[in-house]
Parts: C-alpha cells; structure tokens; sequence
C-alpha cells in the first residue's frame, strides 16, 4: 500500500518544477507510505510523479517507485497490491514477453503486463485492489486507473494549468496554485449519504475516478479537459449475466463459495511482512479468519476492540470465534475518552466531509493492528455481495405487505411511529427480546421502529430502499442553495434494461455506490492513517462473479441475511457461536451527543456559527437538535452528518 500523486503540464515544464510540485504533494502522503519516496519527471511531457512506499512486497530497491520499464517506454506510481501477478508472470514468460526481473513486485509485472497487452486488456487480466498512473512515452498519453471496486482511491482534475491527481484530496492541496470553489451538490449528496459519492469530491471540478475505469489524457491535452472515464469492467453486467446462469444445487454452492474464497485467501496472504486480520466475531470476519487459519501453519493474529456500552461491544464474541479457531489474539477495551479522542483527527483523515461513525472504531481497530502487524484481511464486502443488511432481508417482504395498506392507514401508521419516542420502544423490545427466536431479535429497536416510519409511504422498492439508504431525506431543505444531481451508481442503475429481482436490485446499489464511497474508503482513510495495510478477500474478482450467480434463495433465507456465507462458516464454526442479531460497527453516537459531546456539538451547530458559515438552514439544525436533546427522536446520524461538515469547513475553509 502506497501514496500516489503527480501532474501533467501540457507543453512541458522544468524538470526541477515538476519534481518539486510531485514532491510536495507526495510528502503529504508520508502517513501511507512512510517507508521510502520517490519523483519521477519527463520535462518534455510536463509530466511528474510522486510516489510514498510502504513496503509489503519485494522490500529491497528493486520494488521501488515510481518505477520504470527497462525499455523506458513506460513509467507507472502505483498504489496497491495484484494478487495474482505471480500468474501473470507465468504467463509473460510463457509468451517470451518477460523481460530479464529486476525484482519480484507487483509493479514491476504490472509494468510489462501492460507492454504486452495494453492497459485495458492487463486491467482485465488483474485480481487486486490498486489505483496508479501510468505514463506511456510511444503514444504520449497519461493513464489514470482504479480497481474494480475502488479499494484504492484516486482522485484528479485541474490546478491552473496543471492535471494533477493524488490518492487523497490532501495531497492535490498541496499544488501551489491550489484555489478550489466548494461544491454545494455534492455537500447536499454528502448529508443524504453520509458521504459524497462518485464521482464527485467536496470540491468543484475535482473528480474521484469511477471503481473498473481508467481515463487517458494526450500529453496535448487541453487545460480543463475531462474525457470521459472508460469502463474495463462492470459488476451490473456481471449481475444481468448471472440471472441467466444460476446456481442451482446447494451443496456444489457451499462448496465452490468455500473454495474460492480459500483462494482469495491464500492470494491475498503473500506478503513480505507481518499479516493478520480483523475479527468483529460477526459472519464474515469469522469466515475470512477460519479460512486463514485453516491454511496457516501457526497462529492467526487477529484484532479486535470492544465498548463498555453493552448494544455496542462486539469483543465477547470475538473473543470466543478466536478461542474456538486457535488464533493469537488481541483485544482492547476502549472507553469513551480514547474514541471521543479520535475525532479531532477525522476532518484531516478524510479530507471531505465523511460521516459514517463507524470511522472512530474502525481507526482504533487499524492502530490496535498496526502495533503489531503492516497487513490486516477483512470481512468488509459480504453483506453487499450475499445480502446481509437488515434491508435486504427485510425489504422485500415489508414492501410486499405496506403496499397492500391503503394511503391513508399507511400515512397513519407512518403518523404514529414517527410520535413514538425510541426510548420506549427499545425498553419493550429488551423486555421481549428473550422470548424471541435469535434471528428475530433487533438489537436497538427504537432506531429500526424510527427507519419504519421513514418508508411506510414509500409508493415502490426502489423509493423505500432510497429512504432507508438516507439519512437526510430532504437534504435540498438542509443545505443552503443546495441541490440534488445524480451519480455515478444512479446512472449504472440506470442503464438496467434487464429486470432484476428486488434483492439482486438492491445488493447491486449497495455495492456501486455504498460499498465503494463508503465502506471502503472509510477502511482505507482510517487504516493508512497509521500505514496499516488492508485487505478484502470478499472482492476478489472470482467471488464477486460467482456471488453474482448466486441465487437470491441462497442469500436470504428464514429471516436471515448472507444464507450461502453462513454455510461455509459453519463448517469451521459453531452456529451457536455467530449466530445472532445483525449489527453495525458502531458507537453510542445517540447518547453522546447528550452527553459528553453535548457540549462540542453546540458549538459547532449554534445558530450563529451556521449563518457565518452559509452552509446549513440554521432553523433546521435548530429544530433536529431540539428534538435529539429532549430524547423525543434520536437525530444522533443527522446530527453527526452536520457536525462532520463544520469540522472539515473549519480546518479546510479556515481564511
């Protein structure tokens, strides 16, 4: 895992400019890449790469970048990991296209995998997470590329008369002539979301490079230029073909899900330097550690933290799938100060305005780690590619009934539960909760009652699944001149002409846009902060072509979520261990803000401070924390969406 950044100056430029500029903005990239730098420059091109190592393959110089092929056609800055390149390397030397190795990285065979086969067909070829740019001295042309589901990040656009991109906003910031506009759709996508997604950033004209694409500008490319980015791969396409070719047979599935997932494993354990892997004692996690551990000749580190608030501790179960699988394992208690402590650093963590809470522990897990490992797997992916979100299992089924209602008993219903404070709710839910078969329990009830009352109205699956994917549902009326504009993920839902059952719709949408712009960017931000590898053998690119064949019968079945997934993780582990209520990664967010960040928030949403601003309707921010403090509605997401946008302005927008 690395920090990549650089520019292209149509014309040309000097040589000790452009090194200087790709220097400076690598250096803001030091925390990915502590280990070594690098620049690289082509004056006649304008061209300048800058590049922050952290050393995972191939730790000598020969892995070092920006790297160069031995013919000096091409030079690349890469960030990320090719799992399979030990194949492409076979396969080079096969075709009498290798040349003579200076080393054994990824890099290097990347280089030459696109000599042989050009970029798009090599970006075919790859199973990895990666994002690079790639300068090609025959046809003058610079090459942004990103992975399949955009692990890695890039972002790019125009500085003056420079393009430059980076693997973080920072990094672009650094350019000397660095004079951004802030943009107010993409601000009012923000406190929909929780994110912006792609491709957008916070800022005008600077884009994020869709998952699966690449875009190539000529070295007389002119300033302000953006072609269009160019698809080498599409997961929509994978899931239409996947109608047409179903797994049938149970038992062939569980057996062919827990092969290629050993395989993704197994590929994405070679390393040069210490491994080891999350466990939250959840589905998947569980699933990625007992494959590890199956295949490893000691003990698999592991890592987990845990709250003293009781809905929001994970450790105990973590603890028992570890004991259970042999692995060495490392837990840690955090209190309210140590996590309270992380937010401060969360605007210059993420450089946009980014609001999934999850980020405060799932930072805390990476620096736990990283104490002891540069590489960690993780179960992230699961719930997008098999169906594990309460939505999914759900949605169909509540849609099916609501619809059935009429308007005005559903306007009612919806009426009633939105009056119902969530703290009654949950007291009866806990109170009812022990007569329940497991996978019928809901953990913090209120919360789910209050999401009920959001979509009894909805008039389809696809309005309802927005309103639960919402966090502001009217977020043109929270931002000042704000408005909505669609995405990338909503064009690719878009171009469906193919009809889809509601699951496979849904799954899709999470993993175009929640998956990519959330998720991953949350685990990569909050890992690299502290030069923590990670990785996901869930997005290998075989799993998620087979997940996408995978029946909905085998995803979601008798109330449960991630059906096929569970199979597999049975067979290494007790159901009694995992099996239980589905919950998120998260803090008592709710409660903080009524307490011991009561204080902070106030400050950051006073009346006052919101018009100096310009950002957000003053009188809404009013209203929502009224409600919040008095405990008549818990607000604590929307809340946390405002209050992530006033931190990133301060320390971003200051003078």
């Amino acid at each position: 895992m690395c920090g990549v950044a650089g520019l292209m100056r149509p014309g040309g430029g000097d040589d000790t400019a452009l090194a200087g500029i790709a220097s400076r903005m690598a250096d803001a990239l030091r925390h990915r890449g502590p280990d070594a730098g690098g620049v690289w420059t082509r004056a006649t091109a304008g061209i300048g790469f800058g590049h922050r190592r952290l050393s995972i393959l191939d730790l000598t110089e020969a892995g070092a970048q920006p790297m160069r092929s031995e013919c000096g056609r091409l030079a690349i800055t890469f960030n990320g990991e090719i799992y399979n390149h030990q194949q492409i390397r076979a396969e080079l030397e096969a075709a009498g296209a290798a040349p003579n190795w200076r080393g054994h990285s990824d890099t290097e065979t990347l280089l030459y995998a696109v000599r042989q086969w050009g970029v798009a067909a090599a970006l075919r070829r790859f199973t990895g997470m990666f994002a690079f740019a790639l300068w090609d001295e025959a046809t003058r042309t610079l090459t942004l590329a990103r992975d399949r589901f955009g692990e890695k990040p890039l972002f790019y656009g125009w500085c003056g008369r420079d393009l430059v991109f980076a693997s973080e906003l920072k990094a672009l910031a650094a350019h000397p002539v660095w004079a951004p506009s802030l943009d107010r759709t993409a601000l009012t996508a923000f406190m929909r979301y929780c994110y912006v997604p792609a491709p957008g950033t916070i800022w005008q004209g600077i884009h994020k490079l869709p998952p699966a694409s690449l875009v190539t500008f000529p070295a007389d490319a002119s300033v302000g230029a953006m072609p269009e980015p160019v698809a080498y791969w599409s997961l929509r396409e994978q899931v239409v073909a996947g109608q047409g070719a179903r797994i049938d047979h149970e038992t062939q599935a569980i057996d062919e899900l827990q092969r290629l997932l050993s395989i993704a494993v197994k590929r994405q354990c070679l390393s040069d330097v210490p491994l080891g892997a999350f466990l939250s004692g959840g589905i998947d996690s569980s699933v990625v550690v007992a494959l590890m551990q199956a295949q490893a000749s000691q003990p698999v580190k592991t890592f987990t933290i845990g709250f003293s608030e009781g809905a929001f501790n994970e450790a105990d179960d973590a603890r028992k799938v570890a004991h259970h699988l042999g692995t060495a394992h490392t837990e840690l208690t955090v209190d309210a100060k140590t996590a309270r402590d992380v937010i401060p650093k969360l605007p210059g963590m993420y450089d946009e305005p980014f609001a999934d809470s999850s980020q405060i522990p799932t930072h805390l897990v990476a620096a736990l780690a990283r104490q002891h490992v540069t590489v960690a797997l993780s179960g992230d992916a699961g719930d997008e590619l098999f169906g594990g979100y309460n939505r999914h299992v759900w949605g169909t089924q509540l849609n099916r009934r609501l619809s059935r209602l009429p308007a005005p008993l559903r306007r009612a219903f919806g009426t009633v539960l939105g009056a119902v404070s969530p703290e009654p709710v949950g007291t009866i839910a806990r109170w009812i909760e022990p007569l329940l078969p497991q996978h019928l329990q809901v953990r913090r009830a209120g919360d789910q009652a209050a999401k009920l009352a959001r979509i009894v109205n909805a008039p389809s699956l696809d309005d309802m699944y927005r309103l639960l994917c919402s966090i502001d549902n009217a977020p043109a009326l929270t931002v000042v001149g704000g408005e909505e504009a669609p995405n990338w993920s909503m064009r690719e839902m878009d171009a469906l002409t193919t009809p889809l059952d509601p699951l496979d719709r849904m799954t899709l949408s999470d993993a175009l846009s929640y998956l990519s712009d959330d998720i991953l960017q949350k685990v990569d931000r909050a890992a690299m902060a502290v030069s923590l590898e990670t990785r996901v053998p869930f997005l290998d690119r075989d799993v998620a072509e087979f997940a996408a064949r995978v029946p909905p019968r085998m995803k979601v079945r008798d109330g449960r979520g991630k059906w096929l997934v569970r199979q597999v993780l049975y067979r290494h582990v007790p159901a009694a261990l995992v099996d239980r209520p589905k919950t998120g990664f998260s803090i008592p967010l709710d409660d903080w803000l009524r307490g011991p960040l009561k204080a902070w928030a106030g400050d950051l949403l006073s009346p006052e401070r919101l018009r100096r601003q310009g950002l957000f309707n003053p009188r809404r921010v009013e209203l929502m924390l009224g409600e919040h403090l008095s405990g008549r509605h818990n607000h604590g997401y929307w809340l946390w969406n405002v209050l992530m946008a006033q931190a990133w302005h301060d320390q971003w927008c200051a003078g």
